[in-house]
């Protein structure tokens, strides 16, 4: 059984005027462990299908099931306990700790107006230091740098436990380093995950299956081999690149080819 199944799937926003398209057909799996991309151009309809997967945006027609349970039956607490999201806008943070939003993601796991337990706190801890936050529990957030808070939100979704993480754009604000040890961890994390990128080379070297979507429907999917061809970077981005294989891994790379 996957882990998240979308079948047929159709959306389009109320104010047409946002977008000319609407999400048409999408069929989309993710299996448990597995790491998928989802990429397209800029106004492709990613960030709209991945609101149609964590059960924000309602789909007009077809499904979204997790573990087999269609979400849209199931209470919003139910889907919180088991899909974590990491976006990427940054919330408000009204004076709160490091801490205290990080802390956010074990809420759907406690009874109303119960504290954070021992467990809670000590796994809080140990997932700051996973994402490189050691001893910055106290700091304001509101004070962190963008990659400091990016970090600080993944921290949050981790520690919510979940089945499948959602993240849009997971690598904007982060320099490089943090760019490679945030995927290298994602992947390691043990959940699902279903991921939109900008970045063509993260994508291909850390998925491992890629949807590629264009004006609301899914037109390729596969490994990131059978799916990165210069004709498709092309046809979907409108722009010339040679695709050949990492010189270090079995990924492709891309490099792209200025106009002359």
């Amino acid at each position: 059984m996957s882990l998240l199944q979308i079948n047929n799937l159709s959306w389009e926003p109320r104010q047409r005027q946002e977008q000319p398209w609407r999400l048409e057909g999408i069929d989309l799996q993710v299996e448990p462990g597995e790491f998928v991309g989802l990429i397209g151009p800029n106004g492709s309809g990613k960030t709209s299908l991945l609101r149609c997967a964590y059960r924000f945006n309602p789909p007009d027609t077809g499904t979204v099931h997790l573990s087999g349970e269609d979400i849209w039956q199931q209470t919003p607490r139910w889907v919180a306990r088991r899909i974590a999201v990491m976006l990427q806008e940054f919330p408000q943070d009204f004076g709160l700790t490091v801490m205290d939003v990080v802390a956010m993601g074990r809420t759907p796991h406690q009874s109303w107006f119960a504290g954070d337990s021992a467990a809670d706190l000590q796994l809080i801890e140990t997932t700051l230091q996973q994402v490189g936050l050691t001893g910055k529990g106290n700091h304001s957030f509101a004070s962190l740098s963008g990659g400091e808070k990016q970090r600080v939100l993944l921290a949050r979704a981790l520690v919510q436990q979940p089945d499948l993480l959602i993240l849009d754009e997971p690598t904007n604000h982060l320099d490089p380093r943090f760019q490679l040890e945030l995927l290298q961890h994602l992947r390691g994390a043990g959940p699902g995950v279903l991921a939109s990128f900008h970045d063509l080379n993260l994508a291909a070297a850390f998925c491992d299956r890629l949807y590629v979507l264009d004006r609301g429907r899914i037109v390729a999917s596969g490994t990131p081999a059978d799916v990165l061809t210069e004709q498709r970077l092309e046809q979907v981005f409108g722009v010339h690149a040679l695709v050949d294989t990492h010189p270090l891994a079995p990924h492709p790379r891309i490099t792209w080819i200025s106009p002359a």
